[in-house]
């Protein structure tokens, strides 16, 4: 599903925030990213979604080489990549139906699909009595899961995840982790960055690392936050 071959990532500056990295994530895999702060998990991230290019290297996702795809051909790749954010990224002011429909609005579903989608969206999270509510009434577990839902509405075949429990206590950690193997369990594909080693150990997942924007063995950062 996901393969990077010697792919770099330089920041206008000269920060690098990625060099020479190379890694498969095979179809229906669920794995862990992870690694200290400014290692480079969210740069992988964003380069998956195509919200930034890679300096060098190939990234194939899903068999094509998104590295040369057109601008224009862009957002059909974003529709297939559901991106879960640490911060939620809630609009405060539109209820939680709305903030779920709303990448289905901007895709051009029809109505009632849309009403269907979220629906099913918001009953897979555990939050089909709540798509009146407003994100400030929820809990901080409640809206990652808003948040979750928004990013599987459109039932994308991969899904990938930015500290996703960096914000929730360990009890709710588990839950939010639960509800990707869900997904996983359906076929999806799940890379999740991390830096909750405890919790990634409990899961048991494959486990991939970054350290200075290198990927390096699990051992090297466990404990290293």
């Amino acid at each position: 599903m996901i393969r990077f071959s010697a792919v770099s990532k330089r920041y206008p500056g000269g920060h690098e925030g990625l060099s020479n990295v190379s890694f498969e994530l095979e179809n229906g895999e669920m794995a862990f990213l992870t690694g200290h702060s400014g290692a480079g998990k969210s740069t992988l991230l964003r380069l998956v979604a195509l919200l930034e290019r890679p300096t060098r290297g190939q990234i194939l996702v899903g068999g094509r080489n998104v590295s040369r795809l057109s601008r224009w051909r862009i957002p059909y790749h974003r529709r297939r990549v559901g991106v879960v954010f640490q911060d939620h990224k809630l609009l405060t002011d539109r209820t939680v139906f709305d903030n779920v429909a709303l990448p289905l609005v901007v895709t051009g579903y029809a109505r009632r699909e849309i009403g269907r989608r979220v629906r099913a969206a918001l009953d897979q999270v555990d939050l089909l009595g709540r798509e009146r509510a407003l994100p400030l009434e929820l809990s901080s577990g409640e809206q990652q899961r808003v948040g979750i839902a928004r990013a599987v509405a459109a039932r994308p075949p991969l899904l990938i995840a930015d500290e996703p429990t960096g914000n929730l206590d360990p009890e709710l950690s588990v839950e939010i982790m639960r509800l990707f193997e869900r997904f996983n369990a359906v076929g999806v594909t799940v890379l999740v960055a991390s830096h909750d080693h405890a919790l990634i150990a409990r899961l048991g997942h494959r486990v991939l690392a970054l350290s200075h924007g290198q990927m390096v063995p699990p051992r090297l950062v466990i404990g290293d936050d």
